[in-house]
């Protein structure tokens, strides 16, 4: 197969029972704290159709365009461990993919992203929907790839609090008001 057209879809497909992909990082500081530049994630218990769907559904609910796939994957592999814990959570999500493929009419993953966040924003009330979210946003923020890109140095205790080290420092907030940030007395 010719390398200029072999899709992520493709790669995923034909790599067995593992969710893997390959990136390109554009943070140094990431690329230090991840194992390789290649990542490469063993499904225990979904199936990786499954898998690649929660992945892309963990993207949709918490979007952020220079956040690596493989921290989204850290939502994947923490929803197969509880799959593998409880058959309950298990059959719920396959149960959540599948209705994701019925309401898309096929492949949820073939549908257009804008079609594909209207199908999980129908799915918002269900049980399905509450374990994905509740999964993703502690998997996604609670790790040290995901700090190194927000720019998150770690508690203020452990530097001394933050009117000692600014806590105006990271760059993607707003700058405060003077009135908001008066100067150290």
């Amino acid at each position: 197969m010719d390398t200029a057209t072999l899709t992520r879809r493709t790669f995923i497909s034909t790599s067995g029972g593992a969710l893997i992909g390959s990136l390109a990082f554009t943070s140094g500081a990431i690329a230090l704290l991840a194992p390789s530049r290649s990542w490469a994630l063993q499904l225990t218990t979904l199936e990786p159709h499954t898998g690649e769907t929660l992945l892309c559904v963990a993207c949709h609910l918490y979007p952020h365009d220079t956040l690596e796939d493989a921290v989204y994957a850290l939502v994947v592999k923490d929803l197969d461990g509880a799959a593998q814990s409880e058959a309950a959570t298990a059959k719920l999500l396959q149960r959540g993919v599948a209705d994701l493929d019925s309401a898309a009419g096929g492949s949820w993953l073939d549908v257009p992203p804008t079609r594909q966040l209207e199908l999980v924003r129908a799915l918002e009330a269900t049980p399905f929907f509450a374990v994905v979210r509740s999964t993703a946003v502690v998997s996604l923020y609670n790790n040290d790839m995901a700090y190194a890109h927000f720019g998150y140095e770690g508690p203020a205790f452990a530097k001394g609090g933050y009117l000692g080290r600014g806590f105006d420092d990271l760059d993607w907030l707003p700058a405060p008001s003077e009135a908001a940030s008066p100067p150290l007395s």
